[in-house]
């Protein structure tokens, strides 16, 4: 496959050199950087890199680059990936009941917003069948009960494989995944919830917020762990409460903000700008 452009990041412990080599490499094949993006963590001493940048000899393939590359990850001790910039990412979204995170993803998708492919939608109810019908989307209804959530899980998985899909999303999944799936989908699942844990738990957190006279709403993006809610956060978006707002005028306003930090975060993942850095992320932008 020809290498028209190509996304590489890598991360390692910062000491001096290493643009030179990466640059270095780039030049001696052709290639022609579009764009460069670098971030050193100082307290950590870590070194964080994106490169995007053209092929400009046709004949030249990730493959190629891949192998010529990897003398430069010796000399470093880099973690790197080298990635076709050009190819959508296939995503698979799982949703509940309700469908403002769904219908966005699938609107931005539809109309280019997103460069990916959404392989499927997986819900633990019928209810959202007719969302993913309008936009030609496989809708998969796989209910979950306390008796059926480890088949459940099992049949989800296997759609992860079967469909070759690069990314899950949460998209409002009112379940809570067993350890053994957050592990195995480790890096390649984003979830989406409010920012008012842990103060408004449970239902209607609007309408409890509200209640409350809560003057920020907000949602935080995040990679699923194990730890719930508490993987390293990709995004998060704010929006503030107006005095005169009734707690249906701040749900809307919630679920707003909901689907604005999920979409820039399926975005940045799928145009390969997070890196993980222990439990947080180097964002490029």
């Amino acid at each position: 496959m020809t290498a028209a452009r190509c996304v590489l990041t890598l991360t390692c412990a910062d000491r001096p050199g290493i643009v030179y080599a990466v640059t270095t490499f780039l030049l001696g094949n052709n290639c022609t950087i579009v764009e460069s993006q670098q971030f050193t963590d100082r307290q950590a001493g870590r070194f964080f890199m994106r490169v995007e940048f053209e092929a400009l000899d046709p004949q030249t393939t990730i493959d190629t680059l891949r192998a010529g590359f990897t003398t430069v990850p010796e000399q470093f001790s880099m973690e790197w990936r080298l990635l076709d910039g050009t190819r959508p990412q296939r995503i698979l979204i799982t949703a509940s009941k309700f469908g403002h995170c769904l219908n966005d993803l699938l609107f931005r998708a539809f109309n280019g917003g997103l460069n990916v492919e959404v392989a499927a939608v997986v819900s633990n109810h019928p209810d959202l069948r007719y969302l993913a019908e309008t936009y030609g989307v496989a809708y998969h209804h796989v209910p979950v009960t306390p008796e059926t959530k480890s088949a459940a899980e099992k049949d989800l998985l296997n759609l992860v494989g079967e469909l070759e899909v690069d990314l899950v999303v949460l998209a409002r999944y009112m379940q809570i995944l067993s350890p053994e799936l957050c592990k195995k989908l480790e890096g390649r699942a984003i979830n989406i919830h409010h920012s008012m844990l842990p103060s408004f738990k449970g239902a209607r957190p609007y309408y409890q917020a509200h209640t409350r006279g809560v003057k920020l709403v907000g949602a935080t993006a995040h990679y699923v762990t194990s730890d719930l809610d508490e993987g390293p956060i990709i995004e998060q978006e704010v929006a503030r409460i107006d005095h005169s707002m009734t707690a249906a005028d701040v749900t809307t306003l919630g679920r707003d903000v909901e689907c604005l930090a999920l979409f820039r975060a399926v975005r940045w993942h799928t145009e390969n700008r997070v890196l993980l850095d222990g439990n947080r992320t180097v964002v490029f932008p």
